[in-house]
């Protein structure tokens, strides 16, 4: 990784995280087809709905993608607004539920724009070999 003497805008933070979180191993087609369809997912159902599905499906030995792309998300969630979106998962659920409305959509806000550039770069990592 480039080393940088200044301020990274907030997309540059984002697409450094999302580009070293598709580095790691793990990242297959499997999660960058769930890096694709969660915004949607999303959408339909709301983020805590959405945490509670990676996490569940990531207990399975199978579903490795989906714990990966929680503690993705949460972890990406946490650099952002610190205590507020803690990285473990019960915490970070009992944060957001008792979030204020205005808190609570700015971080779903915030997972749509991480996943925006995650959803980008996973295919050049993972189909283009870097």
């Amino acid at each position: 990784m480039a080393t940088t003497t200044h301020k990274l805008t907030l997309e540059q933070q984002r697409a450094q995280n999302a580009w070293a979180c598709a580095q790691q191993s793990g990242v297959g087609d499997e999660y960058k087809n769930l890096a694709k369809s969660l915004p949607a997912l999303i959408m339909n159902s709301g983020l805590l709905q959405v945490m509670a599905f990676l996490h569940e499906k990531g207990s399975k030995p199978k579903q490795v993608h989906c714990k990966l792309m929680g503690e993705h998300l949460r972890a990406w969630l946490n650099q952002r607004y610190g205590d507020q979106v803690p990285k473990d998962f019960g915490r970070c659920m009992a944060a957001l539920m008792a979030a204020k409305p205005a808190h609570f959509q700015a971080v779903t806000q915030e997972a749509f724009d991480w996943l925006r550039w995650l959803r980008q770069v996973v295919p050049a990592v993972v189909d283009g070999g870097v």
